[in-house]
């Protein structure tokens, strides 16, 4: 309880103790962490895949705060990043929300199977199952109308151009129970619809509030991403000068924020982000051999949106698109988007570090621009000799 972490804390403090290493399980440690940090201690949040007990040695509870105290005292250990409280007050808004959408998706994919027990088709005409226009039509199946085509006359927009093709979806054996179903998950639905929106709104008013990113740390990658510092990005909020980024719009720019928050003290270079977010992958050599292992889980939420921010970006004609067309020839559509966000990540990364910097693209043609033209003719010449071609080159004019 709150009044015995409480105490345990006073106890620490009188005995002089500078530092508590809480091993992370579940959310046991939370109060824990909050609580002692409270009373002045300096607490340390440790991954308990790092501090496994040496095998044949008994476990228990005592053994294990023994086994912390040894490993804490050789400094054999490394904090986990926990941010700030205004950070983790954003993050439990911002993941609820994605929770709330994937509830609110989840009910989309039972209402339409429930269509489809009923021999509605509507899903394979309409492009979005609560549209206007499908909505519309679901509401009257559900109020009793079962007339195929004054069904389809609820048609709007450029879904009256597929009338006939409606009718043939919208004729099945939707009968009562399933209007009682189909209300329970429409009303689901919107419950879940009005709590984004709530969340939503309670989101940006939190990002808002934020506090102002601290000074740059260091400014010594700046060069080696696309982006530039421009005396007028004072004027831009941290979440418009992600959003420039190809990929990023204003929800997946504060989820971003809520995920690693504003400062990048806690990541001394983008290589330390990018390995905490598990975007590169682990080598495993072994004798002569190397071999790139598996990137890891990391934190789902943050994964989950640059995912979703890569894959937009994927279909862009800017330099993120480009990378991506790039790689995916000859590594694969899931490691190229893996390493398209990766390069967003690093972006991001110096955009925090620097409250001044502003992304620029390099464009589509950036890699082509920086081709060696006498090593791809060299090339291009090798291949044709392989083919059993005599080249001749004739330099245009």
């Amino acid at each position: 309880m709150t009044n015995s972490i409480l105490d345990l804390g006073n106890d620490l403090v009188a005995f002089g103790v500078e530092r508590v290493v809480l091993e992370s399980t579940s959310d046991y440690w939370r109060p824990f962490l909050y609580l002692l940090e409270a009373a002045g201690l300096k607490v340390w949040l440790i991954n308990a895949r790092d501090v496994k007990q040496v095998s044949g040695r008994p476990k228990t509870d005592k053994l294990d705060a023994v086994w912390l105290a040894k490993l804490n005292e050789r400094g054999m250990l490394r904090p986990s990043f926990v941010p700030p409280r205004e950070i983790r007050a954003l993050r439990n808004y911002t993941r609820l929300r994605t929770e709330l959408v994937e509830e609110r998706s989840r009910h989309k994919q039972r209402l339409e199977k429930l269509l489809e027990d009923a021999l509605i088709k509507l899903s394979s005409v309409a492009t979005d199952l609560l549209g206007v226009s499908a909505r519309a039509m679901i509401e009257a199946l559900i109020a009793g109308e079962r007339d195929p085509k004054l069904l389809a006359d609820l048609a709007r927009g450029r879904l009256k151009l597929k009338r006939a093709a409606l009718i043939k979806a919208l004729n099945g054996r939707f009968d009562d129970h399933h209007g009682d179903l189909a209300q329970l998950l429409l009303d689901q639905i919107d419950a879940c619809t009005s709590g984004v929106d709530r969340l939503t709104a309670q989101i940006e008013q939190l990002v808002a509030d934020l506090p102002k990113p601290p000074p740059p740390s260091n400014r010594e990658h700046l060069a080696d991403v696309p982006i530039d510092a421009d005396p007028n990005a004072a004027r831009l909020t941290t979440v418009e000068r992600l959003d420039e980024i190809p990929g990023i719009a204003e929800r997946a720019a504060q989820i971003i924020i809520a995920e690693i928050g504003l400062d990048m003290s806690q990541f001394p270079t983008p290589d330390h982000l990018v390995s905490w977010a598990k975007l590169s992958p682990q080598t495993i050599q072994s004798g002569p051999r190397v071999k790139a292992g598996k990137t890891g889980k990391g934190n789902r939420y943050l994964k989950g949106v640059l995912g979703e921010v890569a894959t937009a970006a994927a279909k862009t004609d800017t330099f993120l698109g480009a990378r991506y067309r790039r790689l995916v020839r000859r590594r694969g559509k899931q490691r190229a988007l893996v390493a398209v966000a990766r390069s967003i990540l690093v972006i991001v990364w110096h955009l925090l570090n620097d409250p001044d910097a502003r992304y620029i693209d390099l464009g589509s043609d950036y890699y082509t621009r920086r081709l060696d033209p006498d090593r791809k003719t060299r090339d291009l010449v090798r291949q044709l000799q392989a083919l059993g071609h005599h080249v001749t080159l004739d330099p245009a004019a």
